[in-house]
């Protein structure tokens, strides 16, 4: 393992990030199960940071691209493409956006940076809202929206981004609100800055704040936001990428929580759909797809391989109704961290739904971020066969929890066992 880690460290970038003071290779897994290359089993709470949504070597998933491999890996877009369109009718289906139309790229990354081109040339504007605390992806363009310091390198962008109250309920100048009032309060500071500004092109925002930690506004923010935004024109983006599928358990999007005002004008999503496999995409109004005047494909957006992939793994999730099962095992897994925290100063809060969970830690007796600690609970759930996330916009201080979506109740109680050893461990 150190020979690897020399062989990484001597042609990777050094700000490609790596997990754990000895980092692993994880080299095969099953069901909500990994092992890595000395042979150690792990529980994965992680799932590939929230890939793996349904379960590792799902046999109907290896053998839906096995037998696609046997017969065309790839074509790229300037072909018909059986298993692009049927997956595509799919997911327009469920999206909830009329007329929709679907683009399937590589990456949310890149869904992202679709999307913020379907809305800028649409409205014919540059400037974006996005949320603080928000995270949207590597490009260039998608770091430039990003509201978290610690994953945006740089300052130059080809959009100018304003930043909006509402994606961190516990923090900031609101916090002490009612959910009512803070919905009223950013809403109102939505408008305030509205009136500083040349029209927006759209507003992206995750329902859930992924890399920000598992952070949310109050159910109803969006909706309330987008009474405003429609009022003018301007989009509303919802970046599904980690909040998909079915995660949250009450909802199969993140958006439907803010649902009131129907569904969004653009969606976006990645991750979970390809149980591991690059599938990326964008969903769209039929107006909203077909605005760019210009010819463009995607070389690997849709290749069929990754198309049975996720094909194979929708029906599956939907089959087995693992949203459901987000919802009943995710329920049960926060209470019981719950009821851990309420006896371990180090945490300041646990939060999230289904089967997204955050757990934010701090220096006792404060409000002050402990990333130290949050790298220590790293360490001792991996040395007892636990694998977690951790994120945050202060100093990466919260723990995430997000595993595959066919995570039994017994698994719960084995990981949220290992997760109270390592949380005690810090007092």
């Amino acid at each position: 393992m150190s020979d690897l880690y020399a062989r990484h460290r001597s042609v990777l970038p050094d700000w490609l990030a790596l997990y754990y003071e000895n980092p692993i290779e994880i080299t095969h897994g099953e069901g909500r199960h990994v092992w890595d290359s000395d042979g150690n089993r792990y529980l994965d709470f992680f799932g590939g940071i929230l890939t793996t949504m349904t379960a590792h070597a799902l046999p109907e998933v290896t053998k839906a691209v096995s037998e696609q491999a046997g017969r065309i890996l790839h074509s790229s877009t300037l072909y018909l493409n059986r298993p692009m369109v049927e997956l595509a009718e799919r997911i327009a289906q469920l999206s909830g956006i009329p007329d929709a139309r679907v683009f399937f790229t590589t990456s949310g990354t890149e869904a992202n940076d679709t999307a913020l081109l379907l809305a800028t040339t649409y409205r014919r504007s540059n400037t974006i809202l996005a949320m603080r605390n928000s995270y949207h992806g590597r490009s260039f363009s998608a770091v430039g929206i990003t509201g978290n310091r610690g994953w945006s390198p740089t300052s130059l962008s080809p959009l100018q981004t304003l930043y909006v109250h509402g994606g961190v309920r516990t923090r900031g100048p609101y916090a002490a609100l009612s959910d009512a009032d803070f919905i009223a309060a950013c809403v109102d500071d939505l408008k305030d800055l509205l009136g500083h500004t040349r029209p927006p092109a759209a507003l992206i925002a995750e329902p859930i704040q992924g890399v920000g930690g598992f952070t949310s506004g109050p159910d109803g923010l969006y909706a309330a936001f987008r009474e405003v935004l429609a009022e003018r024109g301007i989009l509303w983006i919802a970046d599904e990428v980690q909040t998909g599928w079915g995660r949250t358990g009450d909802h199969f999007w993140g958006w439907q929580a803010h649902g009131q005002s129907g569904p969004p004008d653009i969606l976006t999503f990645a991750k979970g759909i390809g149980n591991g496999s690059s599938i990326g995409g964008v969903v769209a109004r039929a107006d909203i797809m077909n605005c760019l005047d210009a010819n463009s494909i995607s070389t690997f957006g849709g290749t069929q391989i990754t198309m049975a992939a996720g094909l194979a793994n929708l029906t599956y999730l939907l089959e087995h109704d693992l949203q459901g099962n987000a919802r009943r095992v995710g329920g049960l897994l926060i209470e019981r961290l719950r009821t851990v925290a309420a006896q371990v100063p180090h945490v300041r809060e646990v939060r999230g739904r289904g089967l997204m969970l955050g757990v934010e830690l701090v220096k006792p007796g404060t409000d002050e971020a402990d990333p130290d600690a949050a790298a220590a609970v790293l360490e001792a759930t991996r040395a007892d066969g636990l694998l977690i996330g951790k994120g945050g916009g202060h100093n990466t201080s919260a723990l995430r929890i997000a595993p595959p979506l066919s995570l039994t109740v017994a698994e719960a109680e084995e990981g949220a066992a290992i997760l109270e050893r390592a949380l005690r461990s810090l007092t």
